[in-house]
């Protein structure tokens, strides 16, 4: 019971500190002659904390194919609603759209 506790104040911790808000002004990682789209900027900044940086999932689950398993429109639906230990409205409005249809192109 100890471990199912620790694990959940843990997982949980986590969530809170990375999932959502951040450092706007922070560039993104990786090659500097590659310039990140406006949506790969909103995920860094709202999503990359529990999906990971390269999509590969952390404390949530992995996104590199989620278009082949969701719509659009689920993906924007999950944005709004949020699930399991996702928040709901990490985005919102236009940028959720857009993060939504960029994931959905993830197949």
């Amino acid at each position: 019971m100890n471990k199912k506790m620790l694990g959940l104040l843990l997982g949980t911790t986590l969530m809170l500190t990375a999932c959502g808000g951040g450092d706007e002004s922070k560039e993104p990682e990786g090659d500097s002659t590659q310039t990140a789209s406006a949506e790969e900027k909103l995920y860094e900044r709202s999503c990359a904390g529990c999906h990971g940086n390269n999509l590969e999932g952390a404390a949530g689950p992995k996104l590199s194919n989620v278009g082949s398993k969701l719509s659009k429109e689920d993906i924007e639906t999950i944005i709004a609603e949020g699930k399991g230990i996702m928040p709901s409205e990490v985005l919102k409005g236009e940028d959720a759209a857009n993060v939504a249809a960029w994931l959905a192109d993830k197949k």
